[in-house]
């Protein structure tokens, strides 16, 4: 019995030690953002002299500065946000984004649903902080409410505390997996992979931004009544009705109005608003898209080119 004991003793040091020098080793990568009123936020040091946080807690767009792990304040200046990913990236120049930490990037495409992992964030000159817990859901691509592309579900179940927002996903061995937000679910802990954050980078740091494409309506799903399906023969039972129609947007434009149904994008069925924003990346901006609506009981097609969703200020 004693020997049990001691064995399940040993085993629970190792692990605490192990998730220690874990916290330890991404710690210092992850950095203090000062860029909102009076909680800083976190960000990770993700490629030398370029920092990553998340959109929502980047309230500013100038007089930001950035903490880093060895304690030294830097000024920072705002290279590119994204919010239909919640990723904000920043650029700190000179030594210090020379001599610091940077990132040790980890794998995600093997995480599983109870793998254990850590939140590691840092607010003050007090240090970082963490918190422990699991993945608890794992999942394919998928598009936020702001129509950003996420290329994997990664849910969590372990605190976000306050300013803990994009700080550093941490897998038992010290890997960076993504950053952390609590801004794309409500209740729910996400983690954007580094997979996305790499590739919302890439762009950010060349062009500033990234474009979405938009129509300008507001819309949600109803189902077509039987009669309606055996008239007009639409390849789908149920489409878009639409609600509200920016007059001076790209569908107001092309003539579509409230009340419509639409059914069909590019001869595809449309059932949901999320396929919408699927057709909406940023490649498809300042092309035409074929609409196949319903408007009086009779089908009609109308040719919308795709507008850029304007940026909204902070």
């Amino acid at each position: 019995m004693e020997a049990s004991q001691e064995g399940t003793s040993n085993t629970l040091l190792d692990l605490s030690h192990n998730l220690a020098n874990a916290v330890e080793q991404a710690s210092a990568a992850v950095v203090a953002v000062n860029a909102r009123p009076r909680v800083a936020t976190s960000g990770v040091h993700w490629r030398p002299g370029v920092i990553v946080s998340t959109d929502h807690t980047v309230k500013r767009d100038e007089e930001i500065t950035v903490m880093l792990a060895d304690g030294r304040t830097v000024a920072a200046t705002l290279a590119g946000r994204d919010p239909g990913t919640d990723l904000a990236v920043l650029r700190i120049e000179g030594d210090a984004g020379a001599e610091s930490t940077v990132a040790k990037i980890g794998d995600t495409s093997q995480l599983k649903i109870g793998n254990v992992v850590l939140a590691v964030g840092r607010t003050d000159d007090r240090g970082a902080s963490a918190s422990f817990g699991i993945v608890s859901a794992v999942g394919s691509a998928w598009r936020t409410w702001r129509g950003g592309q996420i290329d994997q579900l990664l849910r969590l179940d372990l605190a976000i505390y306050l300013g803990f927002s994009g700080g550093a996903l941490v897998d038992t061995q010290g890997h960076i997996l993504g950053i952390n937000t609590s801004g794309l679910a409500r209740g729910a802990g996400l983690a954007i992979p580094a997979s996305t954050v790499n590739r919302v980078v890439d762009t950010l740091l060349a062009k500033g931004r990234i474009a979405r494409g938009y129509l300008g309506v507001g819309m949600q799903p109803v189902r077509l009544p039987d009669a309606m399906r055996a008239t007009l023969n639409p390849q789908t039972d149920s489409g878009l009705i639409v609600l509200s129609v920016e007059p001076a947007g790209p569908a107001g434009r092309a003539g579509l109005m409230i009340g419509d149904v639409l059914f069909a994008l590019d001869g595809a069925p449309v059932r949901e608003t999320d396929y919408v924003q699927a057709v909406l990346g940023p490649e498809r901006v300042g092309q035409a898209v074929r609409a196949s609506i319903i408007r009086g009981g009779t089908a009609q097609e109308l040719t919308i080119t795709v507008g850029e969703r304007p940026r909204k200020g902070r």
